[in-house]
């Protein structure tokens, strides 16, 4: 997909540029390659920089409610220094190696609703300005797909996907929100969990698999959210039963009542308790959390490895950065600042 802007913060008749990524979807750390197609203006020009964002539509949630709104998760220089003629086309080459904690936005070529893009920014005679999107498409890694696999294989629903602004405690996460795949139990677990979430957190070894239930309260309890933690390794693709080990983690999640925590509605920086281990060996621990923020995307409807997809939309706060919604419906206008 290509995307066309004429820079009007250099003046008119400005350069314009083109940004076209390499066909297919990339992966978490793997390589994303494609053009920056210059084309001069009505006047000579220094093209001094140009920069590439890793831009993602992240919810939040603040003292008015929950928002939603853009986030860069990585910038990349990827040419400058050089003279574009009036007129003249000059195409720049470039391949850059994305984040391990890239979020996934399909599943077996099925949209999930989480939206990423790559913005091009170009600095002529020191003035910045910011070009329009290309939407980035990322399939999971092997293991990632495996696990999902195994939930799918064993009965749960994949209901929706969304980005959260925010941190897990006590994980190696490195980027400023993390992923959530919300999946619906199967009719043996109906009676103790209402849903899931699980969230992958890759490294150039492996993956910690953050798991999120939110269980069903009794008839003197109320209901509560228990954490656990796990952690697997790429090479661990072909020597492993899935759906046996993904099995040994719900039950360890399920029989466990873990302290009660906050999800959605709660503050930030509240702390409920994690629970977790490797390879469904269990190994507590105690750190901060947090999740936030509404559901995201338009609704999609579809079918990935037999499991139902839907994904519910949400707002757009006008403190946070809009650009990347508008950009994927069309909409050449940029609102808003970076936040």
């Amino acid at each position: 997909m290509v995307f066309k802007k004429l820079l009007g913060a250099l003046g008119v008749g400005g350069p314009s540029v083109d940004t076209v990524l390499d066909g297919g979807p990339a992966v978490p750390g793997g390589t994303l390659s494609g053009q920056v197609r210059l084309r001069g203006g009505q006047a000579d020009a220094h093209i001094e920089e140009i920069t590439l964002d890793l831009v993602a539509r992240v919810e939040a949630e603040g003292e008015e409610g929950e928002h939603e709104g853009a986030v860069v998760f990585d910038r990349v220089t990827v040419g400058g220094g050089f003279r574009l003629s009036e007129g003249a086309e000059q195409v720049v080459p470039f391949s850059l190696t994305l984040p391990w904690e890239t979020p996934v936005t399909q599943l077996y070529g099925q949209a999930l609703g989480v939206v990423l893009g790559v913005r091009t920014e170009l600095e002529v005679a020191g003035a910045r300005d910011k070009g329009d999107l290309d939407q980035l498409e990322v399939a999971p890694l092997p293991v990632q797909e495996a696990v999902l696999e195994a939930f799918g294989q064993l009965g749960w629903g994949f209901k929706s996907a969304d980005l959260e602004l925010g941190r897990i405690g006590g994980t190696g996460q490195r980027l400023p929100f993390y992923q959530e795949l919300e999946l619906t139990p199967p009719e043996r677990y109906a009676h103790a969990v209402n849903e899931i979430e699980v969230t992958f957190l890759a490294t150039p070894t492996g993956m910690e698999v953050v798991i999120e239930a939110d269980k069903r309260g009794g008839f003197f309890s109320e209901g509560h959210d228990v954490l656990t933690r796990f952690t697997v390794a790429h090479d661990d693709l072909h020597r492993t039963d899935w759906n046996a080990l993904v099995e040994s983690w719900i039950q360890q999640l399920v029989e466990r009542h873990g302290a009660r925590g906050g999800h959605g509605s709660a503050p930030y920086g509240h702390q409920p308790s994690y629970e977790g281990g490797h390879y469904g060996h269990s190994e507590k621990h105690h750190d901060e959390h947090r999740r936030s923020g509404p559901s995201t995307g338009a609704v999609v409807a579809g079918v990935a490895a037999g499991v139902a997809v839907g994904v519910v939309g949400g707002m757009v706060a006008a403190e946070v950065v809009d650009e990347i919604g508008d950009a994927f419906e069309g909409d050449d206008e940029e609102e808003g600042e970076e936040g």
